[in-house]
C-alpha cells in the first residue's frame, strides 16, 4: 500500500464530518433526530439570486472557464456591498477576490503567506479549520484565550508579555464563532496597533455580521488596517447561500496578489450562473436583512427556551446563527450532548471541538424550523 503524506499525521477528519456520520446512522434506525448542531441555513436564498442564476444559463459564455478573479461586475457588486454596509471603500479591480466559499480562502491566505515554522495565534475556543491548515501548510499553532470574562475578545496586555518573533499571522472572527460575541471599536483599533507593533497579518473572518447582529463592522473601517489586515467574508449565511460556495477576501493589492497566485493554481474559476447570482444577492436591500432576522430572532427565543430547559445559561447580547450555552456546574460537553442525543434524540455541538476554552459550553444553531424547536423542548420537558 502506498503511504500517505506525513502531513496528514497533523490533523484529524473534520469533527461534523465524522459525527454527522453517527447522527445519518441514528437516523437510518429509526431515531427522529433533531440537528440543532450545524450551521447549515435551511432557509431559502433571495428569488431575484435564483431567477439571475436561472436566465443565466442561456448566457453564451456560461458554460465557460471563468476568470480567476471572478466576473468584474462581481467584484464591483463585493466593493459596493462593503461601501454601503460597512463604509469601506474597495477597488474592485485589486482589493476584492472572490473565493469559492470562504472556508477556501484560510488555506489559499495560508498558503500564501506562512512557511515551515511560522507561529500563527489562532483564537480558542474558535474555529477548527485555523489549527488544521496552520498544520497542514507545515507552521505552528499558538493558541491564544478567549473567555467570558473578557467578552471573549483576545487579552493583547498577556499576548505583549509572550515571544512573538515568530509569530506571522493572526486569526480573529467578529463577530465570534462560536460564542456569538462582537469586537468594539476600541477592540478593533487595538488589534491594528498589536498587529503593527508586531509585524503581523490579522485576518477577520466575517461571515456572521448580518445574522442578529445590529451593527455590522468590518475591521478594513478602521485607520491603518490595510497595511496589516484582511478580511474574509461569505455569502453562506446573510444571503442562505451556503451550497453555493461564494466568498470574497479583501485589503491591501499586494496582499491579494499573492493569494491570486495561490487561487489560480488551485481552481478554474467559479461557475458563471453562481456569480451572477451572487451579484443579485450582494444588491438587497436592508429589508432583505430584516425579513431574515426576524426568522431567526422567533427562533433564537425558541433555542433560548431550549436552553433553560437543559439548565444551561446563556448571554442574550450574543449575535450570530448560533447560541452559545453554558452547561450546569460539573457537567462535560461531550458527555452532555451525547446524553441529550440518547435521551432526546437531539444533536447539538459540543463546545470543546472549538478549543479547550469550549468546555461546559454547548453550541446550538438556529438553523431550524420553529416546529423543530418546538418538538426539542417538549421532548426535554
Amino acid at each position: 500500500m502506498i503511504t500517505f503524506a506525513n502531513r496528514l499525521n497533523t490533523v484529524e477528519e473534520y469533527y461534523f464530518s465524522k459525527k454527522l456520520r453517527e447522527v445519518n446512522l441514528l437516523k437510518a434506525q429509526g431515531k427522529p433526530i433533531i440537528n440543532l448542531g450545524i450551521g447549515s441555513p435551511d432557509l431559502e436564498p433571495p428569488t431575484r439570486v435564483i431567477a439571475a442564476m436561472t436566465e443565466s444559463l442561456n448566457d453564451a459564455v456560461a458554460h465557460k472557464y471563468q476568470s480567476y478573479q471572478g466576473l468584474p461586475e462581481l467584484r464591483e457588486a463585493m466593493a459596493g456591498f462593503y461601501k454601503e454596509h460597512f463604509g469601506v471603500s474597495l477597488s474592485p479591480l485589486s482589493e476584492v477576490l472572490p473565493l469559492i466559499g470562504s472556508k477556501e480562502g484560510i488555506m489559499h491566505i495560508s498558503m500564501a503567506f506562512l512557511n515551515e515554522g511560522d507561529e500563527v495565534l489562532i483564537p480558542n475556543p474558535g474555529y477548527p479549520t485555523y489549527e488544521s491548515v496552520t498544520k497542514l501548510v507545515g507552521a505552528t499553532p499558538v493558541f491564544y484565550d478567549l473567555l467570558a470574562e473578557n467578552d471573549w475578545c483576545p487579552d493583547l496586555i498577556a499576548l505583549e508579555k509572550s515571544d512573538l518573533s515568530k509569530v506571522k499571522l493572526m486569526w480573529i472572527s467578529y463577530p465570534h464563532m462560536p460564542t456569538g460575541a462582537t469586537a468594539s471599536n476600541k477592540v478593533f483599533e487595538d488589534i491594528i496597533t498589536f498587529a503593527k507593533r508586531h509585524n503581523i497579518l490579522v485576518v477577520n473572518d466575517n461571515p456572521y455580521s448580518f445574522v442578529l447582529n445590529k451593527y455590522p463592522r468590518s475591521i478594513l473601517k478602521y485607520k491603518g488596517a490595510k497595511d496589516v489586515c484582511l478580511e474574509l467574508n461569505s455569502l453562506s449565511k446573510t444571503f442562505n447561500m451556503a451550497g453555493w460556495r461564494v466568498g470574497m477576501v479583501s485589503g491591501r493589492s499586494e496582499y491579494i496578489d499573492a493569494i491570486l497566485k495561490v487561487k489560480s493554481n488551485m481552481d478554474s474559476g467559479m461557475f458563471y450562473g453562481i456569480q451572477k447570482g451572487a451579484i443579485e444577492a450582494l444588491k438587497c436591500s436592508k429589508m432583505w436583512f430584516i425579513s431574515l432576522n426576524s426568522v431567526y430572532e422567533e427562533r433564537r427565543q425558541k433555542v433560548w427556551d431550549l436552553a433553560t430547559a437543559l439548565n444551561c445559561t446563556y448571554d442574550k447580547t450574543a449575535t450570530g446563527l448560533f447560541v452559545w450555552a453554558k452547561l450546569p456546574s460539573h457537567k462535560t460537553a461531550e458527555a452532555y450532548i451525547d446524553m441529550i442525543l440518547k435521551e432526546h434524540s437531539i444533536f447539538v455541538a459540543p463546545g470543546t471541538i472549538f478549543g479547550s476554552n469550549g468546555e461546559g459550553y454547548i453550541r446550538f444553531s438556529l438553523c431550524a424550523t420553529v416546529e423543530e424547536l418546538d418538538e426539542a423542548i417538549a421532548r426535554v420537558k
